[in-house]
């Protein structure tokens, strides 16, 4: 019963044909079934190709990245080859590559931690203490005194325990603690300073020290990379990096003591509280300049340091006597480049000329004495072009008694002036009473 109602089901379907016709009308259907697959497949490969072009390629072929520049260059060529209209058959519109840049920068450093862990043992915390008196608001010939503490940093430039810092670092301490990258702490004191340049030497007793070496700040360029390193708000062997934003920056350009002797690099590199007197490394860990001020509070990306190449013409002179003595020309200068045009032309001066003006000579000083008067231009300074301020500094670094030779013009007449400086009379500073 069950076969013979399968065997009726299946004739049923089958219309009741002979086995041979059966037969017959499967083949049928089954190349009818594969004549359909082939239409279907030709007429999909059809339609790929119209919508490609003809022989055309939805995508440019993406080389094996070398690097990551090669990978941003396949996918702009592969992102070009997609959106590119396609007009009609040939082949398909080549991908558009960017232009090559005109400026080839180097490879950047990779890392800064080299020039940190060359340098930190290298840089110390400087801890102060002292008192100040204040103006009592009850009694008018009266003081309170209150305590004071202070921090700033230093860095080792001798392995006997000499510390190059700040003057403002240390100048109201009673006592001065220094520490070292490994903690150990010691009584440091006073070698020499100079409040002028805000230069200051102290020393520990302490011997084996690994020192920085002191750099050529001349050499920096704007645009270098630099490294700072110092304690800012305390928080101790910070590690900051930048470039050197500017160069020339003087007492116009940062609101300190207008009888100083500035010449600052400015630098990007986060200067804070704290980081004063720190070292400024450029990529060969060598210093380059002292983290001195900072412009506006907090780190605005404007610090200044003090170049090394100033550091390095005084600090023989802390070492030996403890303290600067400046020579002089004595001559009160204005610097050409701020003259109004009609100046230059009542003194004969060419439009980029550059020097120094002399406005005053003092009586029976040295410039009085070689012949100098108001209204001469010093040009030269031992053969050295004389530009901005270089003058006061040149002239106060060279030395007392020395013989030096002046450019000199005069009424658009040059001529050479042969000067022995003498000394420098120094004004009171900010510090001194």
């Amino acid at each position: 019963m069950v076969g013979g109602a399968v065997t009726s089901r299946l004739e049923t379907s089958g219309s009741l044909q002979p086995r041979f016709a059966r037969g017959r009308g499967r083949a049928r259907r089954a190349l009818a079934s594969t004549g359909r697959l082939v239409v279907l497949v030709v007429a999909l490969a059809t339609a790929n190709l119209a919508c490609r072009g003809w022989g055309g390629s939805d995508e440019a072929p993406i080389p094996a990245p070398s690097s990551s520049a090669s990978m941003v260059v396949a996918s702009a060529a592969s992102s070009s080859a997609r959106t590119a209209p396609v007009l009609g058959p040939g082949p398909a519109p080549a991908p558009t590559v960017p232009n090559e840049l005109p400026i080839h920068l180097q490879a950047g450093i990779a890392s800064f931690a080299p020039i940190a862990r060359h340098a930190d043992p290298s840089v110390v915390t400087i801890l102060t203490a002292g008192s100040e008196v204040e103006a009592s608001p009850y009694f008018a010939h009266r003081g309170v005194r209150r305590e004071t503490q202070g921090l700033g940093t230093g860095f080792i430039v001798d392995r006997d325990g000499v510390i190059v810092t700040n003057n403002h670092v240390i100048k109201d301490a009673d006592t001065i603690t220094v520490r070292l990258s490994n903690d150990r702490a010691y009584t440091a004191k006073t070698v020499g300073r100079d409040p002028r340049t805000d230069i200051a030497v102290v020393k520990i007793d302490e011997h084996g020290l690994t020192p920085l070496t002191l750099g050529d700040s001349d050499a920096i360029d704007v645009g270098d990379w630099v490294v700072a390193i110092g304690n800012p708000f305390g928080l101790s062997h910070t590690v900051s990096a930048g470039i050197i934003s500017a160069k020339g920056r003087n007492s116009k350009d940062v609101p300190l003591d207008p009888s100083g002797y500035y010449d600052f690099l400015q630098t990007d590199a986060s200067i804070n509280p704290g980081n004063s007197g720190g070292p400024l490394l450029n990529l060969a860990g060598d210093v380059v300049g002292i983290n001195t001020a900072i412009r506006g509070g907090g780190a605005q990306g404007i610090g200044f340091a003090i170049p090394i190449n100033m550091v390095k013409q005084l600090l023989p002179m802390l070492l030996r006597d403890g303290h600067i003595t400046r020579s002089a020309l004595g001559v009160r200068i204005l610097d050409v480049a701020r003259l109004a045009p009609t100046d230059r032309t009542a003194l004969k001066l060419a439009e980029d000329a550059k020097g120094a003006l002399v406005q005053y000579v003092t009586p029976n000083g040295p410039a009085a004495k070689a012949g100098l008067r108001p209204g001469d231009v010093i040009r030269t300074f031992e053969g050295a072009p004389v530009e901005g301020g270089s003058l006061q500094w040149k002239a106060s670094t060279a030395g007392v008694g020395r013989p030096v030779t002046l450019g000199v013009a005069r009424e658009g007449k040059p001529f050479d002036a042969r000067v022995v400086l003498g000394v420098l009379e120094e004004p009171a500073t900010q510090e001194e009473p």
